[in-house]
Protein backbone atom coordinates (compact mmCIF):
# COMPACT_ATOMS: atom_id res chain seq x y z
CA UNK A 1 0.00 0.00 0.00
CA UNK A 2 1.02 3.54 -0.76
CA UNK A 3 1.75 5.68 2.44
CA UNK A 4 2.57 9.43 2.25
CA UNK A 5 5.32 10.97 4.94
CA UNK A 6 5.13 14.58 5.17
CA UNK A 7 8.01 15.52 7.35
CA UNK A 8 10.44 18.91 7.34
CA UNK A 9 13.07 17.16 9.24
CA UNK A 10 15.38 15.66 6.66
CA UNK A 11 16.62 12.77 9.25
CA UNK A 12 13.17 12.26 10.97
CA UNK A 13 11.65 11.99 6.99
CA UNK A 14 14.10 9.43 6.26
CA UNK A 15 13.82 7.46 9.44
CA UNK A 16 10.31 7.01 9.09
CA UNK A 17 10.45 6.16 5.39
CA UNK A 18 13.12 3.54 6.35
CA UNK A 19 10.89 2.03 8.83
CA UNK A 20 8.21 1.66 6.83
CA UNK A 21 9.70 0.21 3.76
CA UNK A 22 11.25 -2.25 5.65
CA UNK A 23 7.39 -2.98 6.69
CA UNK A 24 6.42 -3.41 3.04
CA UNK A 25 4.86 0.17 2.19
CA UNK A 26 5.68 1.84 -0.91
CA UNK A 27 6.59 5.15 0.66
CA UNK A 28 6.35 8.95 -0.77
CA UNK A 29 8.70 11.65 1.16
CA UNK A 30 7.52 15.11 1.06
CA UNK A 31 9.32 18.08 3.06
CA UNK A 32 6.05 20.63 3.66
CA UNK A 33 2.38 20.49 4.16
CA UNK A 34 2.07 22.00 0.55
CA UNK A 35 3.89 18.91 -1.04
CA UNK A 36 1.62 17.04 1.02
CA UNK A 37 -1.44 18.05 0.19
CA UNK A 38 -0.92 18.13 -3.77
CA UNK A 39 -0.26 14.15 -3.17
CA UNK A 40 -3.26 13.69 -0.94
CA UNK A 41 -5.79 15.85 -3.45
CA UNK A 42 -5.08 13.31 -6.35
CA UNK A 43 -7.99 11.05 -6.78
CA UNK A 44 -4.99 7.91 -7.29
CA UNK A 45 -3.14 9.70 -4.13
CA UNK A 46 -2.13 7.60 -1.24
CA UNK A 47 -4.60 6.42 0.86
CA UNK A 48 -2.71 6.58 4.42
CA UNK A 49 -0.46 9.18 5.40
CA UNK A 50 1.56 9.95 8.05
CA UNK A 51 1.73 13.97 8.49
CA UNK A 52 3.84 16.05 11.11
CA UNK A 53 2.28 18.77 13.10
CA UNK A 54 4.34 21.65 12.31
CA UNK A 55 5.63 21.68 8.57
CA UNK A 56 5.82 24.92 6.58
CA UNK A 57 3.59 25.77 4.08
CA UNK A 58 0.61 23.96 5.49
CA UNK A 59 0.86 22.26 9.10
CA UNK A 60 -0.43 18.95 9.63
CA UNK A 61 -4.12 19.90 10.81
CA UNK A 62 -4.47 22.07 8.10
CA UNK A 63 -3.46 19.70 5.29
CA UNK A 64 -6.52 17.58 7.04
CA UNK A 65 -8.91 20.46 7.23
CA UNK A 66 -8.13 21.00 3.01
CA UNK A 67 -8.54 17.83 2.63
CA UNK A 68 -11.81 16.69 4.30
CA UNK A 69 -13.15 19.89 2.53
CA UNK A 70 -13.09 17.82 -0.73
CA UNK A 71 -16.35 16.33 -0.76
CA UNK A 72 -15.88 13.84 -3.82
CA UNK A 73 -12.05 12.84 -3.02
CA UNK A 74 -11.64 8.87 -2.14
CA UNK A 75 -10.91 8.50 1.72
CA UNK A 76 -7.84 8.87 2.95
CA UNK A 77 -6.81 7.36 6.49
CA UNK A 78 -4.63 10.41 8.21
CA UNK A 79 -2.08 10.15 11.06
CA UNK A 80 -1.08 13.08 13.05
CA UNK A 81 2.60 13.01 14.22
CA UNK A 82 3.85 15.68 16.99
CA UNK A 83 5.41 16.62 20.15
CA UNK A 84 2.18 18.01 21.36
CA UNK A 85 0.60 16.03 23.72
CA UNK A 86 -1.86 18.30 25.47
CA UNK A 87 -5.92 17.05 25.31
CA UNK A 88 -7.10 20.30 23.82
CA UNK A 89 -4.55 19.51 21.01
CA UNK A 90 -5.45 15.72 20.53
CA UNK A 91 -9.19 17.15 20.48
CA UNK A 92 -8.01 20.32 17.98
CA UNK A 93 -6.45 17.53 15.13
CA UNK A 94 -9.13 15.21 15.60
CA UNK A 95 -11.78 17.79 15.18
CA UNK A 96 -9.87 19.04 11.99
CA UNK A 97 -9.94 15.69 10.24
CA UNK A 98 -7.26 13.21 11.79
CA UNK A 99 -8.17 10.01 11.96
CA UNK A 100 -5.32 9.09 14.75
CA UNK A 101 -2.58 10.76 16.73
CA UNK A 102 1.37 9.61 17.70
CA UNK A 103 3.17 11.93 19.61
CA UNK A 104 6.89 12.27 19.24
CA UNK A 105 9.03 10.44 19.92
CA UNK A 106 7.06 7.26 18.37
CA UNK A 107 8.32 3.87 18.99
CA UNK A 108 7.89 1.41 16.25
CA UNK A 109 5.66 -0.96 17.55
CA UNK A 110 3.03 1.74 18.34
CA UNK A 111 3.33 3.07 14.88
CA UNK A 112 3.01 0.03 13.15
CA UNK A 113 0.03 -1.42 14.96
CA UNK A 114 -1.60 2.32 14.13
CA UNK A 115 -0.84 1.81 10.08
CA UNK A 116 -1.98 -1.54 10.87
CA UNK A 117 -5.79 0.20 12.00
CA UNK A 118 -5.04 2.88 8.94
CA UNK A 119 -4.72 -0.18 6.28
CA UNK A 120 -7.80 -1.77 7.67
CA UNK A 121 -10.31 1.48 7.37
CA UNK A 122 -8.91 2.03 4.08
CA UNK A 123 -9.80 -1.68 2.73
CA UNK A 124 -13.40 -1.17 4.32
CA UNK A 125 -14.01 1.99 2.07
CA UNK A 126 -12.21 0.95 -0.68
CA UNK A 127 -15.43 -1.88 -0.16
CA UNK A 128 -18.16 0.45 0.28
CA UNK A 129 -16.43 2.52 -2.72
CA UNK A 130 -16.83 -0.60 -4.93
CA UNK A 131 -19.81 -1.71 -3.67
CA UNK A 132 -21.30 1.73 -4.15
CA UNK A 133 -20.28 1.90 -7.52
CA UNK A 134 -21.44 -1.42 -8.54
CA UNK A 135 -25.03 0.11 -7.04
CA UNK A 136 -25.04 3.25 -9.11
CA UNK A 137 -24.37 1.06 -12.21
CA UNK A 138 -26.91 -1.19 -11.44
CA UNK A 139 -29.12 1.25 -10.85
CA UNK A 140 -28.68 2.78 -14.43
CA UNK A 141 -28.82 -0.43 -16.42
CA UNK A 142 -31.20 -2.42 -18.43
CA UNK A 143 -31.75 -6.00 -15.92
CA UNK A 144 -32.19 -7.73 -19.77
CA UNK A 145 -29.76 -6.03 -22.10
CA UNK A 146 -27.38 -4.70 -20.05
CA UNK A 147 -27.12 -1.87 -21.62
CA UNK A 148 -28.23 2.24 -20.06
CA UNK A 149 -31.87 1.85 -19.42
CA UNK A 150 -34.36 4.48 -20.22
CA UNK A 151 -33.71 6.83 -17.59
CA UNK A 152 -29.61 6.76 -17.58
CA UNK A 153 -29.94 7.13 -21.60
CA UNK A 154 -32.15 10.09 -21.66
CA UNK A 155 -29.66 11.25 -19.03
CA UNK A 156 -26.94 10.32 -21.71
CA UNK A 157 -28.66 12.62 -24.04
CA UNK A 158 -29.53 15.15 -22.01
CA UNK A 159 -25.66 15.75 -21.18
CA UNK A 160 -24.69 15.22 -24.74
CA UNK A 161 -26.81 17.79 -26.80
CA UNK A 162 -25.89 20.44 -23.52
CA UNK A 163 -22.05 19.59 -24.37
CA UNK A 164 -23.24 20.36 -28.28
CA UNK A 165 -24.73 23.28 -27.42
CA UNK A 166 -21.62 24.19 -25.75
CA UNK A 167 -19.05 23.06 -28.60
CA UNK A 168 -20.90 23.99 -31.29
CA UNK A 169 -20.81 20.57 -32.73
CA UNK A 170 -23.10 18.22 -34.17
CA UNK A 171 -25.22 15.39 -32.54
CA UNK A 172 -27.40 12.45 -34.00
CA UNK A 173 -30.24 10.59 -32.44
CA UNK A 174 -31.24 6.88 -33.88
CA UNK A 175 -34.18 5.61 -32.06
CA UNK A 176 -34.40 1.93 -33.47
CA UNK A 177 -37.07 -0.67 -33.05
CA UNK A 178 -37.70 -4.21 -33.62
CA UNK A 179 -39.62 -4.87 -36.28
CA UNK A 180 -43.13 -7.16 -35.35
CA UNK A 181 -41.67 -8.13 -31.88
CA UNK A 182 -44.98 -9.01 -30.70
CA UNK A 183 -45.08 -11.57 -33.43
CA UNK A 184 -41.80 -12.87 -32.33
CA UNK A 185 -42.92 -13.48 -29.12
CA UNK A 186 -46.62 -14.77 -30.26
CA UNK A 187 -44.49 -17.18 -32.55
CA UNK A 188 -41.61 -18.38 -30.21
CA UNK A 189 -42.51 -17.39 -26.92
CA UNK A 190 -41.51 -14.74 -24.45
CA UNK A 191 -38.01 -16.13 -23.72
CA UNK A 192 -37.06 -16.37 -27.14
CA UNK A 193 -37.80 -12.80 -27.73
CA UNK A 194 -36.25 -12.03 -24.59
CA UNK A 195 -32.75 -13.29 -26.59
CA UNK A 196 -33.81 -11.65 -29.27
CA UNK A 197 -33.37 -8.17 -27.77
CA UNK A 198 -30.09 -9.23 -25.82
CA UNK A 199 -28.76 -10.58 -28.97
CA UNK A 200 -30.07 -7.12 -31.16
CA UNK A 201 -28.70 -4.94 -27.93
CA UNK A 202 -25.08 -6.70 -28.37
CA UNK A 203 -24.99 -6.31 -32.28
CA UNK A 204 -25.77 -2.88 -31.76
CA UNK A 205 -23.56 -2.17 -28.71
CA UNK A 206 -20.68 -3.96 -30.10
CA UNK A 207 -21.04 -1.55 -33.77
CA UNK A 208 -21.18 1.66 -31.36
CA UNK A 209 -17.74 3.42 -31.27
CA UNK A 210 -16.35 3.78 -27.58
CA UNK A 211 -18.37 7.36 -26.72
CA UNK A 212 -21.14 6.72 -28.56
CA UNK A 213 -24.39 5.84 -25.72
CA UNK A 214 -26.89 3.08 -25.95
CA UNK A 215 -29.77 2.48 -24.19
CA UNK A 216 -33.56 0.59 -24.28
CA UNK A 217 -35.69 3.23 -24.46
CA UNK A 218 -38.65 0.77 -23.56
CA UNK A 219 -40.23 -2.68 -24.55
CA UNK A 220 -38.49 -3.35 -28.30
CA UNK A 221 -37.31 0.34 -29.01
CA UNK A 222 -33.17 1.32 -28.43
CA UNK A 223 -31.63 4.52 -28.26
CA UNK A 224 -28.09 5.46 -29.57
CA UNK A 225 -26.71 8.92 -28.94
CA UNK A 226 -23.94 9.24 -31.73
CA UNK A 227 -21.69 12.87 -31.73
CA UNK A 228 -20.11 14.76 -33.53
CA UNK A 229 -21.06 13.05 -37.51
CA UNK A 230 -22.05 15.27 -40.24
CA UNK A 231 -25.82 14.19 -42.01
CA UNK A 232 -24.33 11.93 -44.55
CA UNK A 233 -22.64 9.93 -41.75
CA UNK A 234 -25.81 9.72 -40.22
CA UNK A 235 -27.32 8.08 -42.72
CA UNK A 236 -24.12 5.51 -43.23
CA UNK A 237 -24.55 4.84 -39.49
CA UNK A 238 -28.17 4.00 -39.57
CA UNK A 239 -27.56 2.21 -42.27
CA UNK A 240 -24.56 0.40 -40.83
CA UNK A 241 -27.21 -0.58 -37.57
CA UNK A 242 -30.10 -1.33 -39.61
CA UNK A 243 -27.74 -3.76 -42.55
CA UNK A 244 -26.29 -5.50 -39.06
CA UNK A 245 -29.15 -6.74 -37.72
CA UNK A 246 -30.99 -7.99 -40.88
CA UNK A 247 -27.60 -9.90 -42.39
CA UNK A 248 -26.53 -11.27 -38.76
CA UNK A 249 -28.29 -14.48 -38.19
CA UNK A 250 -29.90 -14.66 -34.69
CA UNK A 251 -30.83 -17.67 -32.92
CA UNK A 252 -32.40 -18.44 -29.51
CA UNK A 253 -33.30 -22.28 -28.19
CA UNK A 254 -31.36 -23.53 -31.69
CA UNK A 255 -34.06 -21.73 -33.58
CA UNK A 256 -32.94 -19.26 -36.25
CA UNK A 257 -35.44 -15.83 -35.77
CA UNK A 258 -35.44 -13.79 -38.34
CA UNK A 259 -34.92 -10.01 -37.39
CA UNK A 260 -34.88 -6.46 -38.48
CA UNK A 261 -35.15 -3.23 -37.59
CA UNK A 262 -36.82 0.19 -38.01
CA UNK A 263 -34.41 3.28 -37.29
CA UNK A 264 -35.47 7.14 -37.10
CA UNK A 265 -32.26 9.23 -37.18
CA UNK A 266 -32.46 13.08 -35.94
CA UNK A 267 -28.88 15.19 -36.88
CA UNK A 268 -28.84 18.72 -34.96
CA UNK A 269 -26.36 20.50 -36.93
CA UNK A 270 -23.41 22.56 -35.00
CA UNK A 271 -25.53 25.82 -35.12
CA UNK A 272 -28.98 24.39 -33.75
CA UNK A 273 -30.39 23.74 -30.54
CA UNK A 274 -32.41 21.30 -29.80
CA UNK A 275 -34.08 20.17 -26.13
CA UNK A 276 -34.07 16.46 -25.24
CA UNK A 277 -37.73 16.28 -25.60
CA UNK A 278 -37.95 17.91 -28.93
CA UNK A 279 -35.05 15.87 -30.43
CA UNK A 280 -36.80 12.27 -29.29
CA UNK A 281 -39.94 13.55 -30.60
CA UNK A 282 -37.71 14.01 -33.86
CA UNK A 283 -36.49 10.78 -34.20
CA UNK A 284 -40.11 9.13 -33.06
CA UNK A 285 -42.11 10.83 -35.99
CA UNK A 286 -38.74 8.93 -38.68
CA UNK A 287 -39.37 6.04 -37.12
CA UNK A 288 -42.76 6.45 -37.36
CA UNK A 289 -42.30 6.93 -40.77
CA UNK A 290 -39.52 4.00 -41.45
CA UNK A 291 -41.93 1.69 -40.28
CA UNK A 292 -45.19 3.48 -42.08
CA UNK A 293 -43.39 2.94 -45.44
CA UNK A 294 -42.53 -0.83 -45.04
CA UNK A 295 -39.85 -1.57 -42.26
CA UNK A 296 -36.28 -2.97 -42.11
CA UNK A 297 -35.58 1.02 -43.39
CA UNK A 298 -34.05 3.98 -42.46
CA UNK A 299 -35.72 7.73 -42.08
CA UNK A 300 -33.36 10.37 -41.78
CA UNK A 301 -34.12 14.31 -41.14
CA UNK A 302 -32.02 16.90 -40.25
CA UNK A 303 -33.80 18.72 -36.88
CA UNK A 304 -36.45 20.95 -37.70
CA UNK A 305 -36.61 19.90 -41.20
CA UNK A 306 -38.68 16.72 -41.32
CA UNK A 307 -41.71 15.86 -43.73
CA UNK A 308 -44.71 17.88 -43.54
CA UNK A 309 -46.68 14.44 -43.97
CA UNK A 310 -45.17 13.15 -41.06
CA UNK A 311 -46.82 15.96 -38.56
CA UNK A 312 -49.97 15.38 -40.14
CA UNK A 313 -49.69 12.17 -39.41
CA UNK A 314 -48.83 12.01 -35.85
CA UNK A 315 -50.27 15.27 -34.98
CA UNK A 316 -52.36 13.18 -32.15
CA UNK A 317 -49.15 12.08 -30.96
CA UNK A 318 -47.88 16.08 -30.09
CA UNK A 319 -45.19 15.16 -32.91
CA UNK A 320 -43.87 18.30 -34.27
CA UNK A 321 -40.22 18.61 -36.36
Amino acid sequence: MKILVAEDDKVSRMTLAACLRGWGYEVISVADGLAAFEWLEKTHGPRLAVLDWEMPGLDGIEVCAKLRAITDLPFRYLIVLTGRDREEDIVAALEKGADDYITKPWTPGELRARLGVGQRMVRLYEQLEETSLRLALAAQTDGLTEIWNRSAIMSRLNEESARAARGGTPLSLFMLDVDHFKRVNDTYGHQVGDQVLKEVARLLRDTCRRYDNMGRYGGEEFLIVVPDVSYGETETFAQRFRQLIAVTPIYADGTRVPVTVSIGAVWLAPEQSGDMGSLIKAADCMLYRAKEFGRNRVETCMFGQGPNAIEKNRQNEGCTL
